[in-house]
């Protein structure tokens, strides 16, 4: 299967450079573009389509960007189902009401920590089940086999 980009991709890389332009990863002076792109360039070697390669270089454009109004402007310019990759990786943001800060990092990673302590294994074997009958390859097998790890432990 090969993805073909169109210029719509390129008008994603551009935004993205905006969004994020003068950003920094944590700790690092690399510019938070080549993290990004690295993302786009994992989806795109595990078979992602071009959605999903533009919802990688978006993925943290609203958490850290401008919210529900970067959101609504990400969803105007690429469509419902970018808009949706991007929320579902927004961190707290649907949680998250006009002028409310979100919990500290921290606090929400705890709170996550807690509910992977839930029975949500369940969860991940039918991702795994679905991702192995519609995605076949390398990353679908490998999440198979780590939720197969998980379940005899």
């Amino acid at each position: 299967m090969t993805t073909t980009l169109t210029d719509r991709f390129d008008r994603a890389l551009l935004y993205a450079t905006h969004v994020h332009g003068g950003q920094t990863r944590k700790g690092t002076g690399t510019p938070y573009v080549a993290h990004l792109l690295a993302v786009a360039a994992t989806v795109l070697e595990y078979g992602g389509d071009e959605d999903l390669a533009i919802a990688a270089l978006l993925h943290d454009s609203a958490k850290d960007q401008g919210g529900k109004a970067r959101l609504d402007d990400v969803r105007n310019r690429f469509g419902h189902r970018v808009a949706h990759m991007v929320e579902a990786c927004s961190d707290g943001l649907a949680n998250t009401s006009a002028g409310e800060r979100k919990a500290d990092w921290r606090q929400r990673k705890e709170r996550y920590i807690a509910h992977l302590r839930e029975a949500t294994l369940w969860y991940y074997r039918g991702l795994a089940d679905v991702f192995r009958a519609h995605l076949p390859g390398q990353l679908a097998d490998e999440l198979a086999e780590i939720v197969e790890i998980l379940e005899a432990s």
